[in-house]
């Protein structure tokens, strides 16, 4: 039997995007996946963007090995990069993977896989002769095997260098996830005083147009109808790329090319910072917004106080931000929809700086936001302000709760303005709950999650008229029959959770 492995992945979109790309590569080599109790690997893909989201990995690292003694582990992704000791002092933990190598997770795990019994010779050695020219590092150049075969202890591959950080080998193809990540992107070169990325993730780096070109190509040949463009700082794409050798260098040039160079029926955006958003990617909203280029835009906001943004080192105002915001509603209309991230209780936030955030939000039309706690992590700057001024325990929670009311407020004003339009959509893995009562879970071409009163398959583009909107913010919707008209239908609508149609947040 081929050797089995369950990837479970933490954190944002680019994240996820690694780890689609590992499951990619390893069930391309052969390997089938698993559930978590059973596979013969488990590869915990990590955040470590705040102290909750390290507990989460170890928490889950611990489980698995209680669940499953025998397997072997693997721990990448951010906190591997930013920790590796610890988390490589974990019960079950074989190889710790930062980052820096995170192109030959596949080759490691496809080599313990064959260690745990498995005859995989032929793939691991396939896969070694792939990734092995990335070692150029290693003096001397050594083998994955002999990597692993040199100590006990687990592996610990991690610098500051990313040389092998990319995945841009594997195929990306609609499947467990309908709406599957292109990440195009990798690291950041910005500052901002609580951020870890660039620590656990290095300099910004682009992924060739040519090979963005080619993935788009193959997702649509593979019957792919809505991709996401993804990465930790994605307006940032292109601008290291050589312009002897590549004549698109920009972010806005390359949505272009795809929008004109490929048939790729949708193509959504991921978080984008605010400067980021400039005259030619709004110029494409306006033009292709509603058809093939998703009218939802997410731009990290922080804090809508002045103050507390200088201390984050963020490089826009909140008048810098709003600006932004009218111009994209003047391309896409009042249909786009807008979210953002916004962190509550910065060092040293005064009751003022927290009303000037809330003053702001209740100012402009955010269909949703992301609300998170500050949490210190070493080495910021962030972490030094922290110790001189936190901000207590209960005075963020008591904001968080204020947020997530304005959240829910604004969520709900957004979504009511639909009731009884006709939008387009896309249908999605349905949740094994769902569909045996006839219902089929869907995203709007605008980011709405809604719910049909039909069984439909995954990664069908639809038409449907939104009839309501139930008191928990759940959207109501039913399918807009082909050639008729949508108040013809006499299917039922029957209300699901909104947020539980969402394959995964931006």
């Amino acid at each position: 039997m081929p050797p089995t492995f369950h990837i479970e992945n933490f954190g944002c979109r680019a994240a996820r995007a690694d780890g689609e790309a590992i499951g990619a590569l390893l069930r391309t080599s052969g390997a089938s996946e698993g559930a978590q109790a059973l596979s013969d690997v488990v590869i915990v893909n990590t955040c470590s963007v705040t102290a909750e989201a390290d507990r989460q990995a170890r928490a889950y690292i611990r489980r698995t090995h209680r669940l499953n003694p025998t397997a072997r582990i693997i721990a990448t992704g951010c906190y591997a990069q930013r920790a590796p000791e610890e988390l490589a002092g974990l019960g079950g933990v074989s190889a710790v993977i930062g980052n820096s190598h995170k192109a030959l997770a596949p080759e490691i795990a496809l080599h313990l896989s064959s260690v745990s019994g498995h005859d995989f010779s032929l793939a691991a050695n396939a896969a070694q002769r792939e990734w092995a020219p990335a070692l150029e590092d290693t003096s001397p150049v050594v083998t994955i095997s002999e990597l692993l075969n040199a100590s006990s202890h687990p592996l610990i591959l991690a610098d500051d260098i990313f040389a092998h950080s990319f995945l841009e080998e594997a195929p990306i193809t609609p499947g467990v996830q309908t709406r599957p990540n292109l990440k195009i992107q990798e690291g950041c070169s910005n500052r901002c005083s609580f951020c870890v990325i660039p620590q656990t993730r290095g300099r910004s780096r682009s992924l060739s147009a040519e090979s963005v070109l080619a993935h788009v190509r193959s997702f649509v040949a593979a019957g792919g109808n809505e991709l996401v463009l993804s990465g930790i700082n994605l307006g940032r794409w292109g601008r290291d790329l050589d312009p002897e050798q590549s004549p698109i260098r920009t972010f806005a040039a390359l949505v272009r090319t795809i929008l004109e160079q490929t048939s790729l029926p949708r193509l959504r955006l991921s978080s984008i910072e605010p400067m980021d958003w400039d005259a030619d990617l709004i110029g494409l909203m306006a033009e292709y917004g509603g058809t093939n280029l998703a009218r939802h835009a997410h731009l990290p906001l922080q804090s809508g106080s002045d103050s507390v943004l200088r201390r984050m080192y963020r490089r826009y105002r909140p008048w810098h931000y709003a600006d932004k915001v009218s111009e994209l509603l003047s391309a896409a209309g009042s249909s786009l929809t807008l979210g953002a991230d916004v962190m509550v209780g910065f060092p040293g936030e005064t009751d003022r700086e927290f009303e000037e955030t809330c003053a702001f939000i209740r100012a402009l039309p955010f269909g949703y936001l992301h609300l998170f706690p500050f949490s210190p992590r070493p080495g910021t700057r962030a972490w030094t302000l922290h110790a001189a001024s936190p901000v207590p325990v209960a005075i963020v929670n008591e904001r968080m709760a204020v947020l997530r009311a304005l959240n829910s407020k604004k969520t709900r004003a957004h979504r009511s303005q639909f009731i009884g339009s006709e939008l387009e959509a896309i249908t999605l893995n349905t949740a094994k709950g769902l569909a045996p009562a006839h219902r089929t879970s869907a995203l709007t071409e605008n980011f709405l999650p809604v719910e049909l009163a039909i069984n439909l398959p995954a990664n069908q583009l639809i038409r449907l008229r939104v009839t309501g909107l139930d008191a928990d913010n759940t959207l109501l919707a039913m399918p807009v029959p082909s050639g008729a008209c949508g108040s013809d239908s006499q299917l039922d609508t029957i209300p699901v959770s909104a947020e539980a149609a969402l394959e995964t947040a931006f």
